[in-house]
This record gives structure tokens, C-alpha cells and sequence, in this order.
């Protein structure tokens, strides 16, 4: 009887264990399942948040590349339109270029005598050269000052007498004569010189004043005479050293027909007064 009870009790206490999970124990083949199963459901959600994240990101681009696209048509529409209205403008500019040579060619011309003369003054002077634009001769003259300077540099003076000389000259004579001063892009040095020449502006005019007055001792007629001051704003080099800048302190002498219209000069655009 005692054998019997001992094997039910035993049997009462297994049924217990198994009831209770008493049998996951750690190392046994269900506790590994289970610790398996674990890491993968947490592997699972991991992935998913992951996906979510991608497809988050996905749609922001797909969005980013529809307002791409949308952009770039349009400056496919604007380069398109810009590309026709700048054939436009050189069409336009062609036309107004040839009629400004046909009027040119008609009677604003410098006489053919005069030009010869030109070209061969320029031809003793190597540092100038003659541009013998239709309608306008242009000579410049590249008379170089120093820095806040408007004395003629040397070598001047003598190129200057040979000017007037050829433009007083009976094939000449009608010939008109603009001289434009230049500087280079620095402040006007020192206090004295400022006093004198407040800014660029005034020296320029200043530097083709002294050209002009060179003309006129040599005989030239003050009547044919215009004079005008650009300060640094047309330079001919970038003003980036001083052999640059020694090049746009200049005065140009430009030399044109009775007819060409000139601003301020009344009898050439009589409409105008």
C-alpha cells in the first residue's frame, strides 16, 4: 500500500511540473524555441518599422523628382524663349549695323587723303593705331599720364604737333575732333592733388583738357574741338597691375566727318534745337 501511495504522489507532483511549465527549463529544447522566437519577433518588428521608414522616404523623393522634372520643363520653355529672342536681338543689331554702314558710306566718311595721312602718323607713333570704323575715324592715341598727373609725359607733345599739323591740313578741315580723357580705377592720391581734382571725373577731363589745349596752341580751331571725361569707367585693361593701369590713363582723339551727329554739338542734330 505504501509502494502504491509514494507512485500516486509521484505521479500528483509530475502532473503539477508539466501544468505549471515547470519543463522550460534553461537549456532545454523548449527554452531555445522560445528565446528563438522572441529574437525573431523582435527582428520582425524591427524590419518592419524599417520598411515603413523606406517607404517614407521613397515617396518624398518620388515627390521631389515630379517637382524636378515640373522645373526642369519650364527651363526647357525659358531657355527656348530666351534662345529666340536673342536671335532677335542679333537679327535686329545685323540690320541696324548695315544701315549704319550705308549711312556712313553715304556722307560721313573721313576723306581718303586724310585717312593716308592718319595711318601713316600712326605708323611713326608704334604705340597708336587707326581704327577707321565706318562712319566714325577713330584714333586713338594712348597718351599716357602719371598716376594724378595731367602734364603730357614726354614724346606727347611731339606726336600732338604732327597731329594738328595733318588735321589743319585743307583736306581736314571739316573734319570734327573729340578728345576723351581716361583714368585707371584708383582713388585720386593725395590731399593736395584732391583739392585740385576732387574725383576721377575731374582729372579725365582734366587729362583730354590738356590735349586739347595742345591741339589749339598748334592751331587748331577751338570750334572743332569737343572734350568729355569717363573717369575709370571704360578701362582697356583690367586694372589688375600697374602696366594695366598705366594703359587706361589715356586720352583718345577721335576724328569724324561734319555730319556725324554728336551729343552737344548743335549743327550736327539740328532737330534737336
Amino acid at each position: 500500500m505504501k509502494g502504491a501511495r509514494l507512485i500516486a504522489a509521484c505521479l500528483a507532483l509530475g502532473a503539477l511540473a508539466v501544468s505549471s511549465g515547470c519543463l522550460s527549463l534553461p537549456g532545454s529544447p523548449l527554452a531555445d524555441c522560445q528565446s528563438q522566437n522572441r529574437m525573431l519577433a523582435q527582428q520582425r518588428r524591427a524590419l518592419e518599422a524599417e520598411i515603413a521608414s523606406l517607404t517614407v522616404h521613397k515617396a518624398n523623393i518620388e515627390d521631389k523628382l515630379f517637382r524636378t522634372e515640373d522645373d526642369l520643363r519650364l527651363l526647357e520653355e525659358e531657355v527656348g524663349l530666351d534662345r529666340g529672342e536673342l536671335a532677335e536681338y542679333r537679327q535686329e543689331r545685323s540690320r541696324l549695323e548695315e544701315g549704319f554702314r550705308g549711312l556712313a558710306n553715304v556722307r560721313s566718311r573721313v576723306p581718303p587723303e586724310v585717312a593716308q595721312q592718319l595711318v601713316a602718323l600712326c605708323d611713326r607713333f608704334p604705340d597708336l593705331h587707326y581704327d577707321p570704323v565706318t562712319g566714325i575715324s577713330k584714333l586713338d592715341t594712348d597718351v599716357l599720364f602719371d598716376s594724378g598727373r595731367t602734364e603730357l609725359k614726354p614724346g606727347a607733345e611731339q606726336f600732338l604737333a604732327e597731329l594738328a599739323a595733318e588735321l589743319n591740313s585743307p583736306e581736314a578741315a571739316d573734319l570734327k575732333i573729340v578728345v576723351v580723357g581716361h583714368t585707371d580705377d584708383e582713388r585720386v592720391a593725395g590731399r593736395t592733388v584732391r583739392n585740385e581734382f576732387p574725383n576721377n571725373f575731374h582729372l579725365s577731363t582734366s587729362r583730354a583738357l590738356a590735349v586739347a589745349d595742345s591741339l589749339c596752341r598748334r592751331g587748331l580751331a577751338e570750334q572743332r574741338i569737343g572734350v568729355s571725361g569717363f573717369a575709370a569707367h571704360e578701362p582697356i585693361a583690367p586694372n589688375a597691375s600697374p602696366d594695366d593701369r598705366r594703359k587706361n590713363r589715356r586720352v583718345e582723339v577721335f576724328v569724324m566727318g561734319p555730319d556725324v551727329p554728336v551729343v552737344g554739338w548743335t549743327d550736327s542734330i539740328p532737330s534737336l534745337y
